[in-house]
């Protein structure tokens, strides 16, 4: 373990100071009474039906990124764990500057809720979190960014049964925005999108080969 932990990692978790309260002002200043701000569930999300059940892995998403964390700050390597920290901060942060120049909502909610533990639980969820600043979904991008790191990690290589339990809860998430009506389909696929253009960043190009090649440009000249 004392070959895996570096002090300095625990620096990424500051970042946690910057972003509940840039979330929080802009829960204050953009909301349903805000003028200008685009709505942007279409006729597609009609079909999708409320269910209170999902409840349970929308909630769960707190669990699954803590734990996500506590196993990458002290398994994943330096590699692997700055990779982590580095697409879950850059994502967060492009969602929320999103949300600031791109004002946005659904209006989805049902207007009764069914008279269970479930249904009451939606209810403080809906009077806790606002339907607005919804593109591209955090959750959703978070779950994503948690499963593609978790399965990377080399210290997952020989847990497929972990693997799997990864996959079935993070797809459970992204379909609980959707089936408690928090998000609509292109906030899901906003995410998705997102997702893949910082998979690329940071998991793909590789930087380090850069440099050789301007040198080698310029040594030809």
């Amino acid at each position: 373990m004392k070959n895996h932990f570096k002090k300095s990692r625990l620096l990424y978790g500051l970042y946690i100071f910057v972003y509940l309260p840039w979330f929080f002002i802009l829960e204050a200043c953009i909301n349903e009474t805000t003028p200008d701000v685009h709505i942007l569930n279409r006729r597609i999300d009609e079909f999708i039906p409320f269910c209170e059940y999902f409840i349970i892995p929308y909630i769960f998403w707190v669990f699954y990124i803590l734990g996500a964390c506590i196993f990458m700050l002290f398994k994943a390597t330096d590699k692997e764990f700055h990779q982590f920290g580095i697409i879950l901060i850059s994502g967060m942060s492009l969602c929320l500057f999103i949300c600031m120049i791109y004002p946005n909502g659904v209006q989805l909610r049902p207007q009764h809720l069914p008279d269970n533990i479930f249904g009451t639980i939606v209810n403080y969820l809906y009077m806790s979190d606002t339907s607005t600043n919804v593109f591209p979904s955090i959750h959703v991008f978070n779950s994503l960014a948690v499963h593609i790191s978790l399965i990377k990690c080399e210290a997952f290589k020989k847990h497929n049964y972990i693997k799997c339990f990864s996959l079935i809860t993070c797809i459970l998430i992204c379909m609980s925005t959707l089936f408690l009506k928090q998000h609509c389909v292109i906030d899901v696929i906003g995410a998705c999108g997102l997702m893949v253009i910082l998979y690329v960043l940071v998991y793909v190009v590789n930087y380090k080969k850069a440099p050789e090649k301007q040198n080698e440009t310029v040594s030809i000249h």
